[in-house]
């Protein structure tokens, strides 16, 4: 048996926490520069705000129906997630961090009767965090993502669903359309209706080998676990990335190459930083920039270059070298620029190499250095020591006009009771 819990409106929830009288007022939070709609409150949904609406678009209707509008606050999400997680922790055995604001736990050996145990951990997880989350239940881990689905979208079952028992499960599956189904998207959508594959019934009743013959073993044990066949286990250690990609878009048009720069340094810090929390080093490096692409009226410009590594490593200042050395080789006058990316690649784990006998050597105590510098941005705060490239405040960076105080990682933005 597995459970899946799954955080409601996660980023508006987390908004919600240190305003609490925002709980009945539409809610939304934008994508990175204040694009997009990424976040919606149950209240911002019934006034028809879609998923992904430009901002710049319904601006003026939000205003006008009293949307509270944020900035995507990363820092305090990024809290608030590891303090969901850890309560849940402390609940179950095994649990399995799907995403930033979702887990799956093991309930096998769990007796009785779930459902309590469903309504304990959404009271649980709400007192202790402030962010209400919905529980569904299944015999497989598709069942029960199904299962929290149903919880969320009927509010009478308040916030819990079980489908341990077949003929509620089937009753579920049948009423059901099959785009809700886990893993099954638009595209897929549309190629199973011509099947007469319309809900997610249908889909557990079709042949198990057909659809492995003309999908894909991926749908097949969708399938078989629509049925109450277990296919996918839970995964208590993530596996080490086999790229890691660090990319945003600017706040605004940058021209100069010397901010761009700056950029691409950062970039390059936040890569680095994630390759050595996973104990990995990076064998190449690519690094790309490219303009707006949908202004017909200014020129158009995209590159990418592969950057050679005179060895495989995790230093910030071998990389960042290595990426601005890429960045002059591809950068070209006359253009506004966008968005740079920087990708590490070819990823191993220490000691899975054989180093190069006529290559340069590792500067000595880089390794005691990074970690040092780790430790250090852990304890104060990311950007607290940094290479000398990046500016405290920087004109590229990202725009987050309504951003709110990042309470829980800022010694200067911490609540104020007075």
């Amino acid at each position: 048996m597995f459970a899946l819990i799954d955080c409601n409106s996660f980023y508006c929830s987390c908004e919600r926490v240190y305003r609490p009288w925002l709980d009945s007022v539409p809610v939304v939070v934008l994508s990175n520069n204040d694009g997009c709609v990424i976040a919606r409150t149950r209240e911002a949904k019934r006034l028809g705000i879609p998923m992904g609406a430009p901002y710049f678009q319904w601006r003026d209707q939000m205003r006008e129906w009293g949307v509270v509008c944020f900035s995507s606050n990363y820092e305090l999400y990024g809290q608030m997630s590891a303090r969901v997680m850890t309560t849940l922790e402390g609940m179950f055995p095994r649990i399995e961090v799907y995403s930033i604001d979702e887990a799956f736990a093991d309930l096998t050996g769990i007796t009785g009767d779930l459902v309590p145990l469903g309504y304990e951990t959404r009271e649980r997880v709400l007192r202790w965090t402030g962010i209400p989350v919905g529980v569904g239940i299944g015999p497989t881990k598709t069942l029960a993502k199904l299962a929290n689905w149903a919880a969320k979208t009927w509010r009478k079952s308040g916030g819990v669903i079980d489908l341990s028992d077949p003929e509620r499960r089937d009753r579920l599956l049948k009423m059901t359309e099959v785009s809700e189904v886990w893993g099954v998207g638009r595209r897929l959508t549309t190629r199973l209706r011509p099947l007469g594959i319309q809900t997610a019934w249908d889909l557990a009743q079709y042949d198990s080998a057909s659809l492995r013959k003309q999908f894909s073993v991926v749908l097949e044990k969708t399938a078989r676990e629509l049925h109450g066949i277990s296919c996918l286990e839970l995964e208590e250690a993530v596996p080490p990335r086999q790229m890691i990609c660090s990319s945003k878009m600017f706040g605004s048009r940058l021209r100069d190459i010397a901010p761009i720069r700056e950029a691409v340094v950062a970039y390059v810090t936040k890569a680095a930083e994630k390759l050595r929390s996973q104990q990995s080093l990076a064998g190449a490096l690519q690094v790309a920039i490219r303009t707006g692409m949908h202004n017909p009226n200014q020129p158009r410009y995209a590159n990418a270059i592969s950057c050679p590594l005179p060895y495989p490593t995790d230093d910030t200042r071998v990389l960042a070298a290595a990426a601005v050395r890429g960045l002059e080789a591809i950068y070209r006058h006359g253009y506004a620029y966008s968005k740079a990316e920087v990708l590490l690649m070819d990823l191993r784990q220490r000691g899975e190499f054989t180093g190069d006998l006529f290559a340069a050597a590792p500067r000595l105590g880089a390794d005691r250095l990074m970690a040092v510098v780790d430790q250090i941005n852990a304890r104060e705060g990311r950007g607290t020591v940094r290479l000398g490239r990046i500016p405290a405040t920087a004109e590229w960076s990202m725009k987050r006009e309504m951003m709110s105080q990042r309470y829980t990682t800022r010694w200067d933005e911490l609540m104020v009771v007075r």
